[in-house]
């Protein structure tokens, strides 16, 4: 499985590319494989206001529907709108197409609370056995 260096991640399974006061947050590889084909993403609105590590929407695969969780608080400032004729994209290419929506931090003392690439893949790595 693939789990890019330069993001950072929730034990939740999304990944956080932060820029510019903002982060970009998308589903990992491996949530994707646990989900199956995706179906269908729920979208916030832009402007919504998202808490950390509070439900933000949902995404159903062919096997469940499962909550997405905001990695950090602060305003949606852009959604991938791409996601809701083609759900696929968060299965064929969760990492970039397939990223889910862009928010403006609130907190930044929150990043604290993401975990790096080594500590993930440890996360993952203990899931499995």
């Amino acid at each position: 499985m693939d789990f890019p260096e330069d993001l950072l991640y929730t034990k939740e399974h999304e990944w956080i590319r932060i820029e510019n006061g903002k982060a970009v947050v998308g589903i990992t590889e491996y949530a994707q494989q646990e989900l199956g084909d995706i179906v269908f993403v729920e979208l916030p609105s832009v402007g919504t206001e998202v808490e950390h590590m509070e439900p933000f929407g949902v995404i159903e695969s062919v096997k469940t529907v499962a909550d997405l969780y905001s990695p950090l608080t602060g305003e949606v400032v852009g959604v991938n709108h791409e996601l809701e004729t083609n759900p696929e994209l968060a299965n064929s290419n969760p990492y970039d197409k397939g990223w889910i929506l862009e928010i403006s931090i609130s907190n930044m003392e929150e990043v604290k609370q993401l975990i790096s690439h080594d500590d993930y893949v440890a996360h993952i790595e203990g899931i499995e056995e």
